[in-house]
């Protein structure tokens, strides 16, 4: 059943990944972002760190003390120490075994069975699990999270670029990066991951912690994933970490991206009263209505496509509240902008 359910996900994420790669190679973001100001980039990239918050406080919520913890290291050795070299090892057998406990989630052998059970070289490869299968259901449900994944891609370039140092992606590296992403969600729906791949706003905060922000780094690790993906110990090895942990850490870098987004205010003009409302109408309806779709089911237009593409959308808190921005930042009378967005030396 669960391969089943696997080459259903293939199929819709190759035919939806598709309309992602033509988006990109037609170059009809070029035309969209000449539309698009701080007052819409400011709430896709705040609300990518700030909707997240749920599942970084799910997993500190394991056990906060470790979560904290986590969070003090990181700060410590991040902030306070970046140029200190001390190795640190630690060994403690204090957490309880009982599966009951509050503080069970902080041990590193709740999924030992993970890393008993996996295979020690598994080579994957396309149609592993069986030839994908195309729904239309399936495909409209995927393009839904595709569309999203593209706006937040989008608001994450710009925060890369900022956290990295660098000046703000020209056009065509945009159009050329969703183009990019599009072929590799395309290569993972052959190869049957069950997932597409984009840009994540944990690793846009990784650089903002560590300062490194060089491709070589990149593409050596992707390289080293490539090899070392096919050891399957490895990979469970991973699964190890308990989830506090990660919970800690989420709080650190989700926090990094939120601040990126309000540092581009810096390119709009906080003493107008139009540009204060349009700022806090798209970061509050672009909280309050995903979170009410996601306890609701409200959508009802008679079409289970249509239904499908508005609950993914309507629930992701980036498109709404960029929606909002733009809508709002292109109709609502103002004074001329006079460069106050820093992307426009780019056009």
């Amino acid at each position: 059943m669960w391969m089943l359910r696997i080459r259903e996900i293939q199929g819709a994420i190759i035919v939806a990944s598709l309309f992602q790669v033509l988006t990109g190679v037609s170059g009809i973001l070029t035309y969209m972002l000449k539309y698009i100001g701080p007052l819409c980039i400011v709430p896709i990239i705040t609300l990518t760190g700030i909707s997240l918050f749920p599942a970084g406080s799910k997993m500190a919520s394991g056990h906060w003390w470790v979560a904290l913890l986590t969070m003090f290291l990181i700060t410590i050795f991040s902030q306070y120490m970046k140029r200190v070299e001390i190795p640190c090892l630690t060994a403690t057998d204090v957490l309880p075994a009982d599966k009951t406990k509050w503080d069970y989630m902080a041990r590193t052998d709740t999924s030992i069975h993970v890393l008993a059970e996996a295979k020690w070289f598994r080579f994957p490869y396309p149609g592993q699990w069986g030839v994908p299968k195309v729904s239309v259901v399936g495909v409209f449900g995927m393009l839904a999270g595709v569309i999203a994944a593209m706006i937040e891609s989008i608001g994450d370039y710009y925060a890369c670029a900022r956290l990295a140092g660098a000046p703000p992606p020209p056009l065509h590296a945009v159009n050329r990066g969703v183009f990019t992403e599009g072929v590799a969600c395309v290569l993972a729906g052959i190869w049957g991951s069950g997932n597409g791949t984009t840009s994540y706003a944990e690793n846009i905060g990784v650089i903002g912690i560590t300062k490194v922000g060089s491709r070589r780094v990149v593409q050596i690790g992707g390289l080293m994933m490539l090899v070392l993906g096919c050891f399957g110990k490895f990979a469970a090895l991973f699964t190890l970490i308990p989830t506090p942990v990660i919970g800690g850490m989420f709080m650190i870098t989700f926090g990094m991206v939120t601040a990126v987004g309000l540092s581009n205010l810096q390119y709009i003009d906080l003493n107008s009263p139009r540009n204060l409302f349009i700022l806090g109408v798209s970061l509050f309806f672009g909280l309050s209505l995903p979170m009410w779709i996601t306890e609701h089911d409200v959508i009802d237009t008679g079409n289970d496509i249509i239904d499908q593409l508005l609950s993914v959308l309507l629930s992701t808190s980036m498109f709404v509240g960029g929606l909002i921005g733009f809508v709002l930042d292109n109709t609502i009378p103002g004074t001329e902008r006079k460069g106050e967005y820093l992307f426009h030396a780019f056009r």
